[in-house]
């Protein structure tokens, strides 16, 4: 649906290509989750959880492109893939269209660099512009510097999923429902 390109530079000075997911990010893109899993805790997945062949990362990938309201952005600085961002749809009943759900990571060495704010005002706008009426998250609770930065773009929190997950070591993690209108 949405073809983007666009150049930003982050809080060291360096261009930063803002760019639609092509099927030939597949392998870079699960190297990516294998790698930011390890990296925090804050996302879905243990590293050893994601088994994801080529080939079905690739139809992913497909399916946003040729998706009407969906979008994959990818984040690369020098050609290297630094982290994306996804607009999806919250379901596809009538009664859901004006919602959308929003989700973001980086690699931990490109977070606060301004990076992840201007990947998520792209995503908010491409939304809008998609005709949704409101975007959608889920936060581990103890995600401070996301939490901060969703609040930033007015993000409010509508609620607390209590013991949302359960890490190897048994400890639990809240997480936040934010939302904004669009």
């Amino acid at each position: 649906m949405y073809r983007n390109t666009t150049i930003i530079k982050d809080k060291k000075g360096r261009d930063v290509l803002l760019r639609s997911a092509e099927e030939k990010d597949a392998e870079a893109l699960i190297d990516y989750m294998k790698i930011t899993a390890a990296e925090t805790p804050f996302l879905l997945r243990e590293p050893d959880e994601i088994s994801l062949t080529i080939e079905q990362e690739q139809a992913f990938i497909k399916a946003k492109k040729n998706s009407e309201n969906e979008l994959l952005l990818i984040a690369e600085i020098g050609g290297r893939h630094i982290g994306n961002a996804s607009l999806m749809s919250a379901g596809g009943f009538k009664r859901y269209r004006h919602r959308c759900e929003i989700a973001i990571a980086l690699y931990q060495e490109y977070c606060g660099l301004g990076i992840g704010k201007a990947m998520l005002e792209m995503v908010l706008d491409i939304a809008k512009k998609a005709g949704y009426e409101q975007a959608e998250l889920e936060v581990i609770a103890n995600n401070k510097p996301a939490i901060a930065l969703y609040e930033k773009l007015g993000f409010q929190k509508y609620g607390t999923f209590p013991d949302n997950m359960k890490y190897a070591d048994g400890s639990y993690a809240d997480a936040y429902w934010m939302m904004k209108k669009l």
